[in-house]
């Protein structure tokens, strides 16, 4: 187990005061075997009222409405938790789905419904066909090929932070060969479907051990982080860092999943102001390690 402290800081900025639409906010992560939400707090500027809900997929989300015009908006939330690893990639995978290609059961296929479906247009077959290539043989070690998809995303595409909004289509992506760590998981979703398997966005953060004087060559530490579950049979949902090229990782802290990308927003609102008003934005995420010794966030 370890504890981490997370802090995370959205800040935008307007040349006049601006009227804030309602924001919706999802920066609270749930309960779980492996991770153990210790304590939350977020910090709204200027004040707002906040109310929380559940979202279709049992996420937490805070609705925000702020109560006075600014030309500044900063949201910070602060999260202590304990990480739970795993202990290693040794999943119990029904004996029917060690082998690719294999059947979901009926009641499976219907509970992941939608998230069996690719959801991104690919008029030539050009995804298909890149995710097919991973099939050498009729039957293949179901997480070989898995594996090997991931890290054929880590090796062969450019890591690339982009500020801009919204996630890039999958097949940008792969002609590309160049994104985010969004682009990424949305390209290995959209791949693990075209294959028939159940896959969903998850959004959290990335601790980095370098920045406690750990080793590491993590990737896509310092914002917030976005990966892939896949979904098979007696291991449940896996989780695969294609960023990283890893799989089931302790540093990976998930904060909400979701069926499409455009879901799985950390913070998302507008404003009403003049054309100009906007200057920018920007994101500080700070992930380290408590010790014992040290005070827990509130």
């Amino acid at each position: 187990m370890q504890t981490l402290n997370v802090r995370h800081v959205t800040q935008y900025t307007y040349a006049n005061p601006v009227t804030f639409q309602p924001h919706r906010l999802m920066l609270r992560p749930r309960d779980s075997h492996d991770l153990r939400l210790v304590g939350a707090n977020i910090s709204l500027s200027p004040h707002g009222k906040m109310r929380w809900m559940h979202d279709v997929f049992g996420n937490s989300v805070a609705v925000v409405d702020f109560l006075e015009p600014s030309n500044e908006l900063k949201i910070e939330s602060v999260l202590t938790l304990e990480r739970y690893g795993l202990g290693g990639l040794d999943f119990e995978i029904e004996e029917r789905a060690t082998t690719y290609p294999f059947v979901y059961s009926p009641d499976d296929r219907i509970d992941l419904g939608r998230m069996l479906d690719p959801h991104h247009p690919d008029p030539n077959g050009e995804l298909e066909a890149w995710a097919k290539g991973f099939v050498a043989a009729r039957s293949t070690d179901t997480m070989a090929l898995l594996t090997d998809i991931n890290n054929s995303i880590h090796r062969g595409f450019s890591y690339n932070l982009r500020f801009e909004e919204g996630t890039q289509p999958p097949l940008e992506t792969l002609r590309l060969g160049t994104g985010s760590c969004r682009d990424f998981a949305l390209l290995l979703i959209e791949t693990a479907r075209a294959l028939g398997f159940g896959a969903r966005f998850v959004t959290g953060y990335l601790y980095d051990p370098a920045l406690d004087g750990g080793n590491s060559a993590v990737v896509g530490a310092g914002a917030t982080h976005a990966w892939a579950d896949i979904y098979l049979p007696g291991a449940g949902w896996v989780e695969f860092d294609p960023t990283n090229g890893t799989i089931a990782a302790d540093n990976l802290i998930r904060v909400a999943v979701t069926r499409d990308a455009s879901q799985a927003v950390p913070v998302a609102g507008g404003f009403t102001g003049l054309t100009g008003d906007y200057l920018g934005m920007t994101v500080d995420v700070s992930v380290r390690s408590v010790r014992p010794e040290e005070p827990l966030a509130a």
